[in-house]
């Protein structure tokens, strides 16, 4: 709809030509989330794939630890379709109920394989403290070569979400869970040639150990950047001071106040803020320029600007935010 206003000085206007009351709003829509659909398929079928042929070589050889290994390796293809799931649902269109759509549905499967990454690293522990007192004997070589191929199928995997793992914490979450498993099916590899090399049964569980370690020290990260999204945190790319400063700095403006920054999935984010300019409205180019300018500064892909004259109508809530 259309519906431009005359200009005023003391009227607020919407950034796209519309006028609605104190509100001023811009879209930039050009950091949206990648679409991974295709390296989720092919990540989803390469170890569901891998685990059919661990099971099989586990009833065959009688071999536990390949059955065992087979389970975790499910928790992969889980974390997989969690990751899909999340990234597919945020691109939902919005609706009456959910305004910005389901974007938000991909800080929660980030969230979610920060968890299950947590759990599948206890079960790990517990099996690893348990086979210190009782150290099961080694399957040999078929336990080294299927682990073998589990590297191979989880590296690959892996590389398919290695550059959007950079910028999207979601992707992150599925990058993390193939390259801990590849990790984990290296010390498999590494731990079984020792053993079979010296005898020594206790190389296994510290080895498994040492993998609990750097899994944790991987996932620590995603757990805290995931939760922190969860609550509406500031997205750790973007600086709020110079976001406010940038504000402040803008012609006109007197002050800034209830400065609200928040993602609205794990690739976009929106910002909030009350300018006080005495002046009066500088109009709906100012606004379409202030838009502009944080999404390309700072990739804020959604602003919401309310102009205000300084004359006591201003929020009082407590916080850095809001002063």
């Amino acid at each position: 709809m259309s519906n431009a206003a005359p200009h005023h000085p003391h009227g607020h206007n919407h950034g796209h030509g519309h006028s609605h009351g104190q509100h001023a709003h811009g879209h930039g829509h050009a950091h949206g989330p990648v679409d991974y659909g295709r390296a989720f398929a092919l990540g989803t079928a390469l170890n569901l794939a891998f685990v059919a042929v661990e099971g099989t070589a586990g009833l065959l050889t009688d071999s536990m630890a390949l059955l065992a290994d087979a389970g975790h390796n499910l928790s992969d293809v889980l974390g997989l379709l969690l990751a899909w799931g999340g990234a597919k649902l945020a691109t939902r269109p919005a609706s009456k109920r959910f305004t910005y759509g389901l974007r938000g549905s991909s800080i929660l499967a980030a969230l979610g394989n920060a968890l299950l990454l947590l759990v599948a690293v206890g079960a790990i522990a517990w099996e690893a403290v348990g086979r210190f007192s009782a150290p099961p004997p080694v399957a040999g070589g078929t336990v080294m070569a299927v682990a073998a191929v589990g590297i191979a199928v989880n590296l690959a995997t892996a590389l398919l979400f290695v550059r959007g793992s950079k910028d999207d914490i979601n992707i992150r979450g599925a990058y993390l869970h193939m390259a801990a498993d590849a990790v984990v099916s290296a010390g498999v590899v590494i731990g079984g040639g020792l053993i079979l090399w010296t005898g020594a049964g206790w190389i296994d569980p510290a080895i498994s150990l040492v993998v609990v370690a750097v899994i944790l020290w991987s996932t620590w990260g995603l757990l805290r950047e995931s939760l922190t999204m969860a609550l509406a945190a500031v997205p750790a790319r973007i600086d709020p001071d110079a976001v406010r400063q940038a504000l402040v700095e803008l012609p006109g403006v007197a002050r800034v106040h209830d400065l609200h920054i928040w993602p609205m999935s794990t690739t976009e984010a929106a910002l909030t803020a009350h300018l006080v300019m005495p002046g009066g409205h500088p109009g709906d180019g100012f606004l379409a320029d202030l838009a502009h300018r944080l999404a390309h500064d700072f990739r804020i892909d959604h602003t919401t600007v309310q102009i205000e004259l300084g004359e006591g109508a201003e929020c009082r809530l407590h916080g850095p935010a809001h002063v």
